[in-house]
């Protein structure tokens, strides 16, 4: 009801009741609970998990939405990439004048809209998945397919009419073309949204042993993925990856990057969504899929948001007297949650200044002396960062603090153990390519204080932003490097780390905070 009213909520479970992305406070009347019938009356302070309730019938009920609830806010996607190597005038299809270049992200999507003769970039376009109502991860969206036989329809729609439709059309009118105009499009994705946008059931990625329905490069007439551009020679090239859970994303940045022709050691890390890391020793090629899961987007955590306007994405403490100083995307007075960058300041910074200890928990000793800052609910102890939010103060809560530490654990186990596998070491890896948009946002010093990417020093590691899209960027204008992505495919290893000795020690070492 919300959402046919205009109000979409952050559905990021699926409406499972799982990550309180969606929560609202009854203010006013009752409400049913959709799993044994009870009746929820308005209370102070509540907050309640809409997709878990439904109205009385013949009853009112006045609720309140706070804003980090709700699906509207403008996404901060990014569009940037660094390409480090060079690339000839020779399109993936010479007949075109036009193309489009896309990363489809589980949260993201971008789109650049291109002159082939010249390689220019005429317009470009990003917004949310549409996708995300469906579920915030790849798993969630699996597990949708997999119980819902209308569910690789509906998710294809999601992304192939909902969005990159949208988005074309959007950088048409910037460049002030038609969508008839364009002849190809490029699409750079994880495994599983490259099977959702194709159209194919992904459920087999969702259970042991994982076999994807295809990595390879495949080619495809628009309207055969509910897309409408072109004439009748107009086609679609979804770009090859290498494993189930290492997909054409990471292959694309391994072109962009310049690391396949880099004896190394050399590592390409996306910390999105998913967390993904490929490291590179001579001609061994190494990839990994870790299960970080989507707390550096803010799903489940007290206070937690996307990277959108409004956000948290800086913050300072000091310890005594306690102060938290934080920077907001786009400014503002109240910010509407914390997003993932800010929330690696916070690992760094309070442990710095004595606000936690190792373990993440909040010092008994500042505790003492904290006052009001500090409280307590059924869920443990909270730490307030902002005391004037748009819905009210912005919490870091210790059990925030642990979700956070088991995604940083998984990052950094996860890329120990690859170093381990390949024979050496943090100090003697030459790059660090640090891909996605969460990357260009992050502290690089804080990222390394907090242990997110251990031992490292900042000299060490390049920012290269949506490698992603940067990939078939290239693809579009050089048809040779879609030849090189196919060879990193074939050439890489991918790894489970679950099965790999001392992934699980390194995981719990990892859990603390340095």
């Amino acid at each position: 009801m919300l959402a046919h009213r205009g109000n979409p909520l952050n559905t990021r479970c699926a409406g499972r009741g799982l990550c309180g992305g969606c929560e609202i406070g009854l203010r006013q009347g009752r409400l049913r609970r959709a799993s044994d019938g009870a009746v929820v009356e308005a209370g102070p302070g509540d907050r309640l998990r809409s997709c878990q309730l439904r109205l009385v019938e013949g009853a009112d009920a006045t609720i309140t939405i706070p804003a980090r609830s709700l699906l509207r806010h403008e996404p901060a996607v990014v569009a940037e990439f660094k390409i480090n190597v060079p690339w000839a005038h020779d399109p993936l299809d010479p007949r075109a004048r036009l193309g489009a270049a896309v990363d489809i992200g589980t949260t993201t999507v971008a789109l650049l809209l291109c002159e082939l003769a010249t390689g220019k970039v005429l317009g470009e376009a990003s917004a949310f998945n549409a996708q995300i109502r469906h579920g915030e991860d790849v798993l969630t969206r699996i597990q949708h397919c997999h119980q819902n036989p209308a569910g690789v329809r509906q998710l294809q729609h999601a992304v192939a009419v909902e969005t990159i439709q949208v988005l074309l059309a959007e950088a048409c009118a910037e460049a002030q073309v038609s969508p008839a105009d364009v002849g190809i499009m490029t699409v750079a994705a994880n495994t599983t949204m490259q099977h959702l946008l194709a159209g194919e059931d992904p459920s087999p990625l969702g259970v042991h042993p994982f076999t994807p329905v295809f990595l390879e490069h495949r080619v495809y007439a628009p309207a055969d993925l509910q897309l409408a551009f072109g004439g009748p020679e107009a086609r679609v090239h979804l770009l090859p990856g290498p494993a189930a859970y290492v997909g054409a994303d990471l292959a694309a940045g391994l072109v962009a990057t310049g690391m396949m022709y880099d004896d190394g050691p050399v590592l390409l890390v996306d910390v999105g969504t998913n967390g993904e890391i490929i490291a590179k020793v001579g001609d061994r090629l190494v990839g990994c899929a870790t299960a970080a899961g989507p707390a550096f987007e803010g799903a489940g955590l007290t206070s937690g948001t996307r990277g959108v306007k409004g956000a948290i994405e800086r913050i300072a403490l000091r310890g005594r007297p306690y102060a938290a100083e934080v920077g907001v995307i786009g400014g503002g007075a109240r910010p509407i949650g914390i997003c993932g960058s800010a929330y690696v300041d916070f690992l760094w910074e309070s442990r710095r200044a004595g606000i936690v200890n190792s373990s993440g928990r909040l010092t008994d000793e500042f505790v003492a002396r904290a006052g009001a800052v500090v409280q307590a609910d059924e869920y443990g102890r909270k730490l307030q960062v902002h005391p004037h939010g748009a819905s009210g103060a912005v919490w870091i809560s210790e059990v925030d603090i642990a979700r956070l530490l088991q995604a940083k654990a998984a990052i950094a186990a996860g890329i120990n153990t690859l170093l381990g596998l390949l024979d050496t070491t943090a100090a003697d890896v030459k790059t660090v390519y640090l891909a996605g948009g969460f990357g260009l946002h992050l502290s690089l010093e804080h990222a390394i204080g907090c242990g997110l990417l251990p031992g490292f020093t900042p000299g060490q590691i390049q920012v290269v932003g949506n490698t992603s899209l940067g990939g078939a960027f290239l693809a579009l204008h050089d048809r040779s490097l879609l030849a090189e992505m196919k060879t990193a495919c074939a050439r890489m290893e991918s790894i489970e780390l679950n099965l790999q000795p001392g992934f699980e020690d390194s995981y719990i070492d990892q859990l603390m905070l340095p």
